[in-house]
């Protein structure tokens, strides 16, 4: 087995029709840019009611269709957001926990020692989060999942990855391992997977991947190393 394999993104996500919602971290092959990407998908109806928007350097999920909203609790949330030299992303609003700290020098360990996965049973989907930190022409990364310790939701187990990043390797964490009732959560350490030059085959190689009938939104985005200049790229199923 060799544990430093760097797999394509396609390859692990196709075929498997429920992930979750993941979330990609890593540094483009030539070393220039940053790279992170974020999707959801949903198995019901309230669940694919969703669509990602832009508000300033932010990415938020909102209703496509409020007056199908049932439960917004754990739907609605900030997805990604900037403070300073930090960029956080995560599946729930655990992002604000995150933001909160940091904006008051606190850290992105402690944030989330606040908190635990979703009160969602039986499947207690795990909270996934990671944040960069911009410094020097170059960054840092850090990555998270808390799971519940059993199948009764009795505790929380609570995971931390940090990372240098190396010129064409990212990081793949999702929620689950794949479809199920209840849903398989997450195991082991986020997977290894190439960061493509190009923004735009990049963010194909992992749309055109997932399940056609649960996937939902993915947003992906590029920070130039050098200039700090962003690319963005946001895929919407639900369009009006």
């Amino acid at each position: 087995m060799n544990i430093y394999k760097i797999n394509e993104i396609s390859e692990l996500l196709a075929g498997n029709t429920y992930p979750g919602r993941g979330i990609v971290i890593g540094k483009t092959e030539d070393g220039k840019k940053a790279a992170v990407a974020y999707f959801i998908m949903g198995r019901s109806e309230n669940s694919r009611n969703r669509v990602f928007k832009e508000v300033d350097d932010s990415v938020v999920t909102e209703p496509f269709d409020f007056s199908k909203v049932e439960d917004p609790s754990l739907i609605i949330y900030s997805a990604i957001r900037k403070f300073e030299n930090k960029l956080i992303v995560t599946n729930g609003d655990q992002t604000d926990t995150i933001y909160n700290f940091v904006s008051d020098r606190g850290c992105f360990k402690k944030a989330l020692k606040t908190r635990e996965f979703e009160p969602d049973a039986p499947n207690f989907t795990p909270r996934i989060s990671g944040m960069l930190t911009f410094k020097d022409g170059d960054f840092k990364y850090q990555m998270s999942i808390l799971k519940s310790a059993d199948e009764k939701g009795s505790a929380c187990n609570r995971y931390f990855y940090e990372y240098a990043p190396l010129n064409g390797l990212g990081h793949f964490i999702h929620t689950y391992v794949c479809d199920g009732n209840p849903i398989p959560t997450f195991q082991g350490e986020p997977e290894r997977v190439r960061i493509l030059n190009d923004i735009d085959e990049f963010t194909n190689a992992i749309w055109e991947n997932l399940n056609e009938q649960n996937k939902i939104s993915l947003y992906v985005r590029y920070t130039d190393l050098e200039t700090g200049n962003v690319e963005n790229r946001m895929i919407n199923k639900n369009v009006k």
